[in-house]
């Protein structure tokens, strides 16, 4: 009897599904960053008709299949229905477009893309270990994304790799 027959690999028979955060990750060269200062008369306030006149010669060429991310650098007030008008002129030439800081961002386009493709449902009554060695631009959000999105169906939730984990979650 070879000593190859009597190795029996728990970690491949244990039934854990590992879950590669990283597979998920907004990579920082498909965002794009707009300063909403550009659009406000004296970086004051929106005038709709300048903003629009603004909106309608802008080449939005540069945002085509990226994240768009808004900030403004300045302290104005900026009414709700300018932001719709500038989604308006990103939609169907950026992925995605989010109102905040960069960190926020990146964490609102890896949570879209982790219900979109991890589907939390297709977890009913599993084992999970969210992979947690290595890469580090997984930010602190997306692993507590990711484990509230999980909660609802997983038999177990666990941090690590499938043969050193940290327990988080068991259902009862």
């Amino acid at each position: 009897m070879s000593t190859e027959s009597l190795l029996i690999n728990k970690v491949s028979e244990s039934g854990i599904e590992t879950i590669d955060l990283s597979a998920f990750y907004v990579a920082e060269n498909t965002l794009v960053h707009i300063d909403f200062k550009k659009y406000l008369f004296m970086e004051l306030i929106v005038k709709e008709k300048d903003f629009r006149t603004q909106l309608k010669a802008e080449d939005f060429t540069p945002f085509q299949h990226k994240n768009v991310y808004v900030t403004c650098s300045v302290d104005a007030v900026i009414p709700k229905w300018a932001f719709m008008l500038l989604t308006t002129h990103l939609n169907g030439i950026a992925n995605d477009i989010f109102f905040g800081n960069k960190e926020a961002a990146i964490d609102f386009f890896f949570f879209k893309k982790f219900l979109l493709n991890c589907e939390p449902q297709s977890f009913l009554d599993k084992r999970i270990v969210l992979k947690g060695c290595g890469d580090t631009n997984i930010s602190e959000n997306a692993f507590m994304l990711a484990t509230q999105s999980l909660l609802p169906f997983a038999k177990s939730i666990m941090y690590g790799e499938p043969c050193s984990t940290v327990p988080i979650f068991k259902k009862k």
